[in-house]
């Protein structure tokens, strides 16, 4: 019976040291309880030297952090973050099993587990799609790839991510997509775009939703790599906002293209257009006309559709559609107002010397008018930078040694 009650107190005597340490450890400041984890690591205790790292991990979002830990990642010249792997590892290397699981990633924040499982998903549609290009007809895609080569293509002048994404996403991505039951939708989204961009014998809309597809891989992986590079301590929470981004960005890069391109048409318009009723006037008829034009002009966006007009009017399509297909293509209301006083012309038999020189006075007098809009609004957009940088700059320079000379008592 004395056994009982001694083995009773024992633990009685547990539970109330138990319960004073844990209202110690509560009263505790922050900084107190860090100097009291750190100097039981700096004795050889790699549980403390944990606890420590955990520390340091709280304190990274803590406003303001604590001074203790602070001071402690001064000293040895890192910040928080380099700090809590530098006792994470010592902790693992001391022994401390959690600490060495946390270092492999095992523990982490909560979105870890959401990265693990996304990775394996796109590592399973990788090899998917691997494995479906493996058993796809070899010959078929020797052949295909022997007739891109014949195509006149110039990647130099598209950018570097669709010069060497190409090749990837060709081989890999582009038989899937044309595989797809649902690829007529997307093959009339992407088609006038494309061809209103002057990339038609460049990209297929099923090549652009496959270069789409890629870079949902394409630009993670990139991001990872430059993290891994740079040693930065970018969240992988960004991933999936990075795989959107990629998604995306084609269409962006499309859009650019296409002004770029209306605006290289706009500037050859003029030019054109004069040679074009010089070349009628002189007794030439439309398509030795635009042929002219060719061989005068400089390789610009307006000469190649030209020469489409040209190819489709050889082939068996009238004056008509052949213009039609070009306003169709380049999506201005200028290039369509041109296309359909043509045919309206071709239509009543006029003879389109005269049209063609009125047509070329007018586009002049629009290419004015615009450039003149262009520097009214020159001097409103100006404005802003000036106010915020070129005038605080003169102000700073003109009025800084006066309040230097005051403040000196001068």
């Amino acid at each position: 019976m004395k056994r009982i009650y001694i083995i009773l107190g024992i633990i009685l005597l547990n539970l109330f040291s138990n319960s004073v340490l844990a209202q110690s450890y509560n009263k505790m400041t922050r900084n107190e309880l860090a100097k009291l984890y750190h100097e039981s690591c700096e004795a050889n205790q790699p549980a403390n030297c944990y606890q420590f790292a955990i520390r340091i991990k709280a304190e990274m979002n803590a406003n303001p952090p604590s001074t203790y830990i602070k001071n402690i990642c001064e000293e040895k010249k890192l910040n928080f973050s380099g700090c809590y792997k530098s006792y994470l590892e010592k902790a693992c290397v001391g022994g401390e099993k959690n600490a060495c699981s946390e270092q492999e990633g095992k523990q982490g924040l909560p979105g870890s587990r959401i990265l693990y499982f996304a990775a394996l998903g796109l590592i399973g549609l990788a090899v998917f799609l691997i494995t479906k290009t493996i058993f796809q007809d070899e010959d078929q895609y020797q052949a295909q790839e022997k007739l891109e080569e014949n195509k006149s293509e110039n990647l130099g002048n598209v950018g570097f991510v669709l010069k060497y994404s190409k090749p990837f996403f060709r081989r890999y991505f582009t038989p899937v997509v044309s595989s797809m039951k649902n690829k007529k939708a997307f093959k009339e989204t992407y088609k006038r775009p494309l061809a209103a961009a002057g990339l038609t014998n460049i990209l297929t809309p099923e090549d652009f939703f496959a270069f789409k597809l890629f870079l949902i891989l394409g630009f993670p992986i990139v991001f990872l790599v430059v993290r891994v590079f740079m040693e930065a301590d970018w969240p992988l929470s960004l991933i999936p906002i990075v795989a959107l981004v990629g998604f995306y960005y084609p269409n962006f890069w499309v859009n650019g293209k296409i002004e770029e391109r209306q605006k290289e048409i706009m500037m050859n318009m003029p030019f054109s257009v004069d040679m074009l009723a010089l070349s009628v006037e002189a007794g030439l008829d439309f398509i030795a006309a635009m042929s002219k034009v060719n061989e005068k002009a400089k390789a610009n966006a307006l000469s190649e559709e030209f020469e489409i007009v040209i190819r489709e009017i050889k082939v068996g399509a009238s004056r008509a559609e052949a213009l039609r297909s070009m306003a169709w293509r380049i999506d201005m209301i200028q290039i369509s107002s041109f296309c359909a006083t043509l045919i309206a012309a071709d239509s009543v038999g006029a003879s389109i010397g005269p049209i063609l020189k009125a047509l070329a006075g007018e586009i002049r007098q629009k290419k004015s008018a615009e450039i003149e809009k262009a520097g009214a609004t020159a001097a409103t957009k100006i404005l802003f930078p000036m106010m915020f940088l070129i005038i605080p700059s003169v102000i700073l320079i003109i009025f800084a040694p006066i309040v230097l000379e005051m403040l000196a008592g001068k």
